[in-house]
């Protein structure tokens, strides 16, 4: 795995802890694929920017998707918490609309 700046590995250990350690190095490569990959986001158009385009194991990378065990929801709500953190000022109230 590529050597990532500070900033970027203190944002992603928030989502570590909701993935597998064994599954967490392929989900890693996928998220940070779908960052920096341009247009579609499919597994092969992440790998070829992650420069795995010649990984032998690249069916381990789809089974993240579709077999792995991890929930959307709890990511969704690390996500949001992390966001408020980082945008709503310590004792202010968080107001969502309809």
């Amino acid at each position: 795995m590529l050597t990532l700046p500070t900033r970027i590995i203190h944002v992603l250990r928030h989502f570590e802890e909701a993935f597998s350690e064994r599954v967490w190095e392929w989900a890693k490569v996928l998220l940070i694929g779908a960052i920096l990959a341009p247009g579609e986001r499919t597994v092969a158009a992440i790998l070829r920017v992650m420069g795995c385009s010649d990984e032998k194991q690249f069916q381990n990378y789809h089974r993240v998707l579709n077999r792995a065990i991890w929930s959307s929801r709890e990511l969704s709500r690390r996500l949001l918490v992390l966001l408020v953190c980082l945008f709503v000022a310590g004792n202010e109230p968080v107001i969502l609309g309809r």
